[in-house]
């Protein structure tokens, strides 16, 4: 497979009062496991059930239930390792990460710490054509969720809905790697892209299938040493993310220049006022007394098992947009539109097979993308097929019609439906192609407008205008070649 090449961007540099100062940032992505049933119990994952309706006794922790692994979730979190061309641990063991909330009835959660099922891999980051950062991924492990504490309904009050509670989480951890707020945008994006690839999380960030914790320090420009970081939880939104670094960047460099420190500590960002502010001081491991639970074995994995997954991979965007450039000939960026969503790639492919490849982005992209995006669609919802968008481009390929017409049929095809072709010959649409009748009427606008001929043949750039003409006098119809050909020889131009 042929690889695009790229460069790592430069750091994005904070002009401060004394100096200048570069952002480090590493992530803690939380991606729900696209799995019917919870990570130690039957229950189901369904989103918008009725509070509390998706609890089973080991979830709701009464005594004497104990957990029994889902391995569907284990082959989920493996394939996500796979995608992300990292290391498979066939060891690995849960452990009970202690802490007392409303919403944990176990009084702890099971997770991975030292022996997590996926170790190190890495993520591109596209950032421009040719322009992208390897982010290293750390460690992938396994966890549940906790549940959710609800506390607008009283004002006395306060409610809990355990169905969220074991849900299977997969915990991504990246490397301090990533060098502004907007690269950090793009990893969460790109992340949630392999993983609808591979078809192991939704990434629907509204229902919390995928939040972030950002972790954000700062130096000054050139330096090597780490500063002091601070942890910002639970974001869901690739502009929050972006607003909240910015924020706390610039909060971090004005402590450190006014001649202060920086504290180790969990933030919340608020949209609203557009800051972050403290949560409470960060909790070091020894602080959740973490132990193997004694209640779960630890994985043993088989790797022909996990050679099995890796065999079953799809293409993943990567290699897809680089076979799109190498195969149909598209742009890199028209690429990256196009593998954006895996369902957005097939169309693309299934239009452009045995056409133009560079003709058919043109039109997924911007007459059938655009259509749709301005309406609020996905390529799901799309009235026209890629079979009924191929027909148009054969149409114009064989010249029965220009591309004045095509897109007069395009919205024909969009708003009605039908054959193109048959829409084509039914409303008298194929183009004009007999010399004799273009000729006839490039000889009745020259005739019409001799001022202009003058005027077109002391400034040949000019001739244009006749070329408009005829195309209108023609309905659009007469081939837009032999109409600039004829006026060229008519006026005794080049």
């Amino acid at each position: 497979m042929t690889t695009l090449a790229y460069v790592e961007p430069e750091p994005k540099i904070y002009a401060g009062a004394v100096g200048d100062w570069e952002v480090v940032i590493g992530m803690e992505v939380h991606a729900q496991v696209a799995s019917k049933a919870k990570l130690f119990s039957g229950a189901s994952t369904a989103f918008g059930a009725e509070p509390n309706a998706n609890v089973s006794l080991v979830d709701a922790a009464m005594p004497g239930m104990l957990p029994v692994i889902n391995d569907f979730c284990v082959e989920q979190a493996v394939r996500t390792g796979l995608g992300l061309k990292a290391e498979i641990n066939l060891w690995s063991r849960f452990d009970r990460k202690n802490y007392f909330y409303p919403d944990l009835p176990q009084g702890y959660q099971i997770s991975q710490y030292k022996h997590p099922v996926v170790g190190e891999g890495e993520v591109l980051v596209d950032l421009a054509p040719g322009v992208a950062r390897r982010v290293r991924i750390e460690r992938i492990h396994l966890e549940q969720d906790a549940g959710k504490s609800i506390h607008d309904m009283d004002p006395a009050r306060s409610f809990v809905d355990l169905n969220r509670t074991g849900v299977a989480l997969m915990e991504i951890v990246s490397r301090p790697d990533i060098r502004s707020p907007e690269e950090a945008a793009e990893f969460v994006r790109k992340l949630r892209q392999i993983m609808r690839y591979l078809g192991t999380c939704d990434g629907n960030m509204q229902e919390g299938s995928l939040r972030a914790d950002v972790n954000v320090s700062v130096r000054p420009k050139g330096s090597d040493a780490f500063g002091t970081r601070c942890e910002i939880k639970n974001m869901n939104s690739m502009r929050f993310i972006q607003q909240a670094i910015d924020y706390e960047a610039r909060r971090q460099i004005a402590i450190l220049e006014d001649g202060g420190s920086i504290d180790q500590e969990t933030r919340l960002y608020d949209p609203t006022k557009g800051e972050t502010r403290s949560m409470r001081s960060k909790e070091e491991a020894h602080d959740y007394r973490y132990f193997p639970d004694p209640d779960l074995l630890p994985l043993e994995l088989e790797q022909a098992w996990v050679d099995g997954i890796g065999a079953n991979l799809p293409e993943l965007p990567d290699d897809k947009k680089a076979r799109l450039v190498a195969v149909y000939g598209v742009t890199e960026y028209d690429a990256s539109v196009l593998v954006a969503d895996r369902a957005n790639a097939d169309f693309y492919e299934a239009v452009a097979q045995g056409r133009d490849g560079k003709q058919a982005a043109n039109w997924v992209i911007n007459e059938l993308f655009g259509r749709l995006n301005k309406e609020g669609h996905g390529v799901d919802e799309s009235p026209v097929s890629a079979a009924q968008l191929g027909a148009i481009l054969d149409l114009i390929a064989k010249g029965d019609i220009s591309g004045k017409i095509a897109k007069d049929l395009f919205e024909i095809v969009y708003t009605e439906g039908g054959d193109p072709a048959a829409i084509v010959e039914t409303r008298g649409m194929r183009q004009v192609t007999d010399t004799g009748a273009i000729e006839a009427a490039v000889d009745q606008v020259i005739a019409a407008n001799p001022e202009k001929v003058a005027q077109a043949q002391a400034k040949p750039s000019l001739a244009g205008w006749f070329v408009g003409q005829v195309m209108k006098a023609t309905g659009g119809k007469a081939n837009p070649q032999a109409v600039n050909a004829l006026v060229k020889q008519k006026l005794g131009v080049e």
